[in-house]
């Protein structure tokens, strides 16, 4: 018998097909108006014991959490935790609001089960994000994730001051220097450049919030020399920064891409993504050598692919563009498919399979 999750996934991806000839910028319009309706119905969320774990002074009752890109303008991140996710990340949220690259920006590549985007941090900015923020229960796990605006040539200033402004009203911070999107944004995880931002952070986050709140994590992109990675491991060691994440969207495009989209530029997300990233995050577990905790994220569309991020040092996960193509009842699933493997293999918690193919 089908359950109530799978019965709703069925009908997710029946109107799919209808779904799919509206621009993906539309659609997700829709989506946020949805969610934000209160209409949606709430999900029952996987409680099982087995996927409980205290990171960062936080309690997380499952380790599947909403990726940065979806809900840029904290609009909704109560509504999303409703869906069944063990947390939310709002943004990418810059100081000034900005309208990002021109349209069309998002393509769905149907045949790779992928996306590509070129947004160019479009957000509200910090004002409006906060306010919202501020009026919030603080229930549930929220993450802010920075960025920096397209003209700012001063990017600390631009991390300060969202840190300044987030960092009391977040359970978690990002600085987000990964996203292909914003020119020269990427260099920015260059060692010196890196070192001298995550130490004016981390000072201005301890200024505006007791020492151990507000976590601060850096996302990082999957396109990283082995030099790269071992540099930026460093710095986030040395600087004292509470974890990372692994990874952004990809610039690089497999020769096995079939969609007629597969030329635009921007960051590749999805299915093709899933073994670079898992392979960085495999590399970078290494030499953390669990000092950190690390999320692990791109490509995960199933219990499989999740349970395999955790085996690879992921504490956590975060999903995105599978919830294009499986719709929100994915997230269910794949919590209910991580609690059979974990029992499968003999484990009691989830923390005891983090790692376990390294």
């Amino acid at each position: 018998m089908l359950t109530e999750g799978e019965t709703k996934m069925g009908l997710y991806k029946l109107a799919a097909p209808m779904l799919y000839k509206l621009s993906p910028e539309t659609l997700h319009g829709i989506a946020i108006k949805a969610l934000k309706s209160g209409l949606m119905p709430k999900t029952s969320p996987v409680t099982d014991p087995i996927l409980n774990q205290t990171i960062w002074g936080l309690d997380f009752y499952n380790p599947i959490g909403l990726a940065a890109g979806f809900d840029k303008n904290a609009e909704v991140p109560d509504a999303i935790l409703k869906q069944g996710f063990g947390f939310t990340e709002i943004g990418s949220v810059t100081p000034r609001a900005q309208p990002g690259n021109p349209q069309p920006r998002l393509f769905r590549l149907l045949e790779d089960k992928a996306v590509i985007n070129r947004m160019g941090f479009n957000n509200q900015g910090l004002y409006a994000v906060a306010e919202r923020l501020k009026k919030r229960q603080r229930k549930g796990i929220v993450g802010a994730n920075l960025g920096k605006n397209k003209t700012q040539e001063d990017a600390v200033s631009d991390y300060v001051v969202g840190t300044r402004a987030l960092a009391p009203l977040s359970d978690y911070l990002v600085v987000n220097v990964s996203s292909p999107n914003t020119p020269g944004l990427r260099a920015l995880q260059s060692k010196d450049q890196l070192a001298e931002l995550l130490k004016a952070v981390l000072i201005a986050r301890n200024e505006v919030v007791a020492t151990g709140k507000a976590p601060l994590l850096l996302k990082v992109a999957p396109d990283l020399t082995d030099e790269d990675k071992a540099d930026i491991v460093d710095v986030a060691l040395e600087t004292g920064i509470d974890g990372m994440i692994i990874s952004n969207t990809t610039i690089e495009r497999p020769e096995s891409l079939r969609s007629e989209h597969k030329g635009e530029g921007g960051g590749l997300s999805g299915q093709p993504l899933f073994e670079p990233s898992t392979q960085v995050l495999k590399e970078i577990a290494k030499i953390v050598d669990g000092r950190i905790p690390l999320i692990g994220v791109g490509g995960i569309s199933n219990a499989d692919q999740a349970y395999e991020k955790i085996r690879a040092g992921a504490s956590l996960v975060q999903l995105y563009s599978a919830l294009i193509y499986d719709g929100l009842e994915l997230v269910g699933e794949i919590n209910r498919g991580l609690v059979e493997r974990l029992m499968v293999d003999g484990y009691t918690n989830i923390t005891q399979a983090i790692g376990a193919d390294l």
